[in-house]
């Protein structure tokens, strides 16, 4: 299937309606949200061949900066050129920004949290089989022949033995195009496969002091150049800076301010709108938000016009096939751990045995899937 972008240009209002929905609902953090995307512009809207989405995501992985919304500028470029990059990037960050913000606010005047709890817990099962669904259709794609397996299962190998998934996203991407390229040409590959095994196994009190506008952006404007990882890599940042150098929060409340931007939707990097609020009220939540997703934008507008060149070198068509199902890899390894931590009683069991039926069996959508979630959750939770 040819790009969108070539054949059947879209419209702005399109975007922004997508992305508005995706934002309001994108619970679960990337792997979840990447489902629904794929869901929503791969299957149910064509937009994208699955093949180009896959390239998207695996090349999504290897730049700093949250995953889920570089996806949505990627999608936004390819439909609309760089005032679409704009256009789905602002619209997925914008919903969870507004949550976070006023939960912001609430925590500085009250020094208290709501109680979203029960809701979460028809949600997060809910999440793991919409992404369960994501993984088959992109499998499907991603694993283009057998010399593609040993590459997903030794990332998974790597990440489960704790290397950082960087590292084991460009490792299997070079020994890819080595495995590959010596499959393609008929060479041997006794040294080859020495590479994969050695990857493998290698592989409400504040603290008084006064916060500076200037410093607090260009602490999380220095957060979205250089973060790569999970949600944890973030708050080993907001933990050595804010708490540790400038004192500005203590321990809980950054806690606190972390949680928020897991349970909220959409990005969880929108955990700085909450603690810019917090800490310098509407102006340092919107400095705070624009400073760590504005590298994002930098380099999505970089690295997008470069994959379809990337994709026509027969090196680094190699490369990218092994990334993208490195990047499969890695998106298995994270749900495997979320369902290990949310499916620990009969209530999530329930709602992941509905949702998995409703999603393969009947191929609901996303959105419908989270919010009845949501209400079996609380539902179940009253019991």
């Amino acid at each position: 299937m040819p790009n969108a972008k070539n054949s059947h240009p879209g419209t702005i209002r399109e975007l922004v309606g997508l992305f508005l929905k995706l934002g309001c609902i994108g619970f679960g953090g990337p792997a979840a949200t990447i489902a629904m995307m794929d869901d929503e512009v791969v299957s149910r809207l064509k937009w994208l061949s699955r093949e180009h989405f896959l390239d998207l995501v695996g090349a999504t992985n290897l730049i700093p900066g949250p995953n889920s919304t570089e996806m949505a500028m990627h999608v936004g470029y390819e439909r609309c050129g760089f005032a679409g990059l704009a256009a789905a990037g602002v619209s997925f960050i914008l919903p969870a920004a507004l949550i976070t913000g006023i939960m912001g606010w609430l925590y500085a005047e009250y020094g208290a949290l709501p109680e979203v709890e029960p809701f979460l817990l028809g949600i997060k099962p809910a999440v793991i089989a919409i992404i369960l669904a994501a993984l088959w259709r992109l499998g499907k794609t991603a694993l283009k022949s057998a010399a593609l397996v040993p590459i997903g299962v030794g990332v998974a190998g790597a990440l489960a033995l704790g290397i950082d998934e960087v590292i084991a996203l460009l490792g299997g991407g070079l020994v890819g195009i080595l495995w590959l390229r010596a499959l393609e040409f008929r060479t041997t590959h006794a040294h080859v496969s020495l590479a994969i095994a050695a990857f493998g196994a290698t592989a409400m009190q504040s603290s008084g002091q006064e916060v500076s506008l200037w410093k607090l952006s260009l602490f999380f404007l220095k957060v979205g150049c250089v973060l790569y990882g999970s949600g944890y890599v973030l708050i080993a940042f907001l933990e050595g800076d804010l708490v540790e150098t400038y004192g500005w929060l203590t321990r809980q409340q950054l806690l606190d301010a972390v949680a928020i931007g897991q349970v909220t939707p959409g990005p969880v990097l929108t955990t700085a709108t909450f603690i810019g609020v917090f800490l310098a009220g509407l102006p340092g939540g919107a400095l705070a938000t624009l400073a760590i997703f504005l590298p994002s934008f930098v380099f999505v507008t970089i690295l997008n016009p470069l994959i379809p060149k990337l994709r026509r070198s027969p090196v680094m068509a190699s490369f990218l096939d092994a990334i993208n199902v490195s990047a499969l890899a890695l998106m298995l390894v994270v749900t495997f751990r979320l369902g290990v931590a949310v499916l620990t009683s009969w209530p999530p069991w329930v709602i992941f045995a509905a949702a998995a039926i409703l999603v393969f069996r009947y191929r609901l959508n996303a959105a419908t899937i989270v919010v009845g979630g949501a209400i079996l959750g609380y539902a179940l939770g009253l019991l």
